[in-house]
This record gives structure tokens, sequence and C-alpha cells, in this order.
């Protein structure tokens, strides 16, 4: 049995049985199988199903969010607001996915000469718990708008969430076998992405994850989408709105108690302004509101495991020992870790150079906008960065500097169904959303009509 334990109680709150090789070969076989029709469903049919997802989950919004809440700890605000991203993101695909895929006309010496997009069939996702129902939601709906099929190994605690997402399609009215979820463990992995009937694999998770599916893919000659780990700095310039800017920094890096790729991680202040912003940060981490996570005051819930509390504090301390100055926090108990902030943090330190997954942040100064960028760019990792100044001018010249996937000018780093997104160097590779993000899992075909 697969147990989910919620980590606010320490309870078990779901388990379910672990489906052994011939469920999972039937499973696939089902997904297969239903492919070879939902690929020539319309546009409009699939449209009217997906409008029927997001109504699915606006109506029971309440339900689903304290089943996130429930299995890893996000207070209830934040889950019912998940809910709401993803019905948005259904509703974004139902709209646009028919011109995003529609037939590319190229001019050429042929009579006629375009890019056609068709699906491609069984898509692996592997995917993670810190946004258990978006995650899933990011790869499922503009897959399933393609016309291909999915299938979805989630991580291990937030089973009730991937049984609910199952759900959400089934009652929604998408054919059996659409998308379909496999509770199992990581072991099985391997072989469901060697079947010759699973045609690509996207995953969220560690980079450590990333490298092993990727090359396990690779090996079939399988496309993967990466989306790994982040680093994201908040570089704070001295001509920023400073209250807007506190407020915006204790967001990014708080919100999910931290739990995010996105989440902003390094706090990089201009010198002149230190003591001033790193009072009112301070001042604003403190009135973050702990305690139950399904209570609407609480702002701050527990890490979704103790273990990863535990790894927080070993990297943590390793930092303290290296001579950084522990300004707040530094407490855990259990899978609860205190809102923590750190000053005098050098890019040798682990905080900042690890990826600091929970509600932990360092502040480390810079001199001018050079030595910003650099320190920046001082990571392995390349998802984003949040730029914090009102000379736009300045911001717009120092966009094309920063390594990242994606550059915010004045606010946190985030996913918006809009606009592509993914990273570079170990943040992976690939993009999910918008229109970059349905094309990935499509045959791009090339067609060419002469006539003679």
């Amino acid at each position: 049995m697969i147990q989910s334990i919620n980590p606010y109680t320490q309870k078990v709150v779901f388990e379910v049985k672990e489906f052994d090789s011939k469920e999972i070969e039937n499973a696939i076989d089902k997904a297969d199988e239903q492919f070879k029709n939902w690929k020539t469903v319309s546009f409009a049919e699939r449209s009217k199903l997906m409008k029927a997802a997001a109504v699915e989950l606006r109506t029971f919004s309440q339900h689903y969010a304290s089943i996130i809440t429930s299995e890893m700890g996000k207070p209830i605000t934040q889950a019912l607001a998940e809910v709401e991203k993803c019905a948005a993101l259904c509703d974004y695909y139902a709209e646009h996915a028919v011109n995003q895929l529609a037939d590319k006309p190229i001019e050429t010496e042929a009579h006629k000469s375009y890019v056609s997009y068709e699906p491609i069939g069984v898509v692996l996702a592997i995917m993670p718990w810190n946004y258990p129902f978006w995650q899933v939601m990011r790869f499922a709906v503009p897959a399933l708008m393609v016309g291909n099929t999915g299938i979805l190994k989630h991580a291990s605690n937030v089973m009730k969430c991937a049984e609910s997402i199952e759900q959400v399609f089934a009652k929604a009215g998408f054919p059996e076998g659409c998308f379909t979820n496999l509770p199992i463990g990581s072991k099985m992995v391997e072989s469901i992405i060697r079947n010759p009937k699973v045609k690509a694999v996207t995953l969220t998770g560690s980079e450590t994850a990333g490298r092993s599916v990727a090359a396990i893919a690779g090996s079939e000659i399988k496309k993967t989408v990466l989306e790994l780990g982040g680093s994201n700095a908040l570089v704070v310039f001295a001509d920023c709105n400073l209250e807007q800017t506190v407020k915006t920094c204790v967001e990014a890096r708080f919100q999910n108690a931290g739990q995010s790729c996105i989440a902003g991680k390094r706090l990089l202040v201009e010198a002149s302004i230190t003591e001033e912003f790193t009072k009112a940060f301070l001042g604003a981490v403190g009135n973050l509101k702990a305690g139950d996570p399904l209570v609407t005051k609480t702002t701050i819930g527990t890490m979704a495991r103790e273990d990863l509390a535990e790894e927080l504090q070993k990297q943590l301390d390793a930092t303290l020992s290296d001579g950084a100055t522990l300004l707040l926090g530094g407490q855990r108990d259990k899978a609860f870790f205190e809102p923590t902030v750190v000053t005098d943090v050098t890019k040798e330190m682990s905080i900042f150079k690890e990826e600091i997954f929970g509600p932990v942040i360092g502040i480390t100064t810079f001199e001018n906008e050079e030595e910003a960028v650099e320190l920046a760019n001082s990571s392995p990792f390349g998802l984003g960065v949040t730029i914090f100044t009102e000379n736009f001018e300045k911001a717009t010249k120092l966009i094309p500097k920063f390594d990242d996937g994606a550059v915010f000018v004045n606010e946190l780093v985030k996913s918006d169904q809009r606009l592509p997104f993914g990273g570079t160097k170990n943040s992976g590779y690939g993009r999910e959303l918008s229109t970059d993000g349905i094309q990935e899992f499509v045959n791009k075909k090339t067609v060419y009509i002469k006539k003679n």
C-alpha cells in the first residue's frame, strides 16, 4: 500500500494499493487503444469536455483544495488558488488550442506547403507533490487538447490528489483511457518509459530524477521535457519601491512554505539600502501566521514531509557554520520549519549554491549592476530571476544579461498559461504552457504538395 500522511497531524489520510506490472501494462494498453480514437475527436468536442473539467474544478473547489492541504500541508487559501488556476488553464486551452495547432503555411515553390501539428500517442508524466494539481494539469490539459493520451506517475505522498485529478477528467466526460493515474513507486518508472506504446516523457522534479529519466528515455530515442530545480534570485536595487518590493519578496519566498522550484531563494540587495530593506523584510516575515493549514488565516504551513524539513535544517546549519548570521527563525518542529532569514551569505555557502526547498532565505549584498548580474548568474540553475527597480530603462538593459528562462520586473516569477514556462542550465529544457507548451508533444509534420 502507498500511504499519504498529513504533515500537520502526522495521521494517515489516504492509502492505495500499488499497481503491479500487469495492471500497469493493462493501463498503458488502454491508453494506447484510446489514443486511436481520441486523436480523431474534433477540437470542438475536446474543448467542450475541457470546459466541463473547469466547471468540475470550480464547483467542487473546496473539496479538491482540502485534499491538497491534507496531503501536503499547503494553507487552504493557497490550495483554493491552485484549483482555480487549474480551472483557468482548462478554459485557456479550450479556447486557444484550435488556433495554436492550426496548420502553419510556409511559402515555397510548391503549390502548397505547410506544417501540421499532430498528436504522437501516450505521454508519461512524472510529477511532484508541491503543486499536486497544477503541475499535473499543466501537462494534461494541453496534451489532451492535442489529441494525446496521458498516464501519470505522481509523487507517493499525494496519491489522493492523483486519484482526484483522474476523477475530474472522468466526471467531465473524457473517455476512459484519455487520462490514467498509475499508483506506483519510482522503481516502476523505467519499465514504463521503455514500453514501446509510451512515446514521450515529461518530468517535473529534482535534478537527479531528471538526469535518470532523460538517460532512460534517450536510450529509447524518446522525447523528454524536464522542469527541474531552481534557485531564483530576487535582485533588489536601491531605486525600487521598497514597500512593494518587501511584500513581493515575502510572497516569492514563503508562499507554499517555500516549496516551489520558482520561489525566490537568493535575496540580493544593493548595499546602500541593505539595512533599511532588511528591517522591513524581517518585520513582514515576522507577521506570517503559522498554524493549522485548514484555517483560512494561516499563511505559512508545514513542509510536506518531516524528512524534507530535516534536510533543510542541515543546509541551514552548514551555512551558519560557514559564517552566515541568523536574523530570524531557524527552529524546526517535525515537519514545521520556522520562516528563517540569514544574512552575510556568500556564494560559496550552502543556501546560495544549492536549491533551498523550504522557508529559508539568505541575504547577499552587491555594490553595482555588474556584481548583481554576476551573483544572480552564479548558480547551476536557470529558471527565473526577479529584479526590483523603478528605472525601466535600466531593467530593459539588464534583462539580456541574465541566463534564466524568465526575467520578471517588480513581480515574483510565476507560471501563467499565456506565457511559456521553463528553464536553462540544470533547471531543465523544453517549455510548458502557452503555444510553446502545447507544441512540445506533437509531430510537426512537413507537407509539400506539387502540381505536375
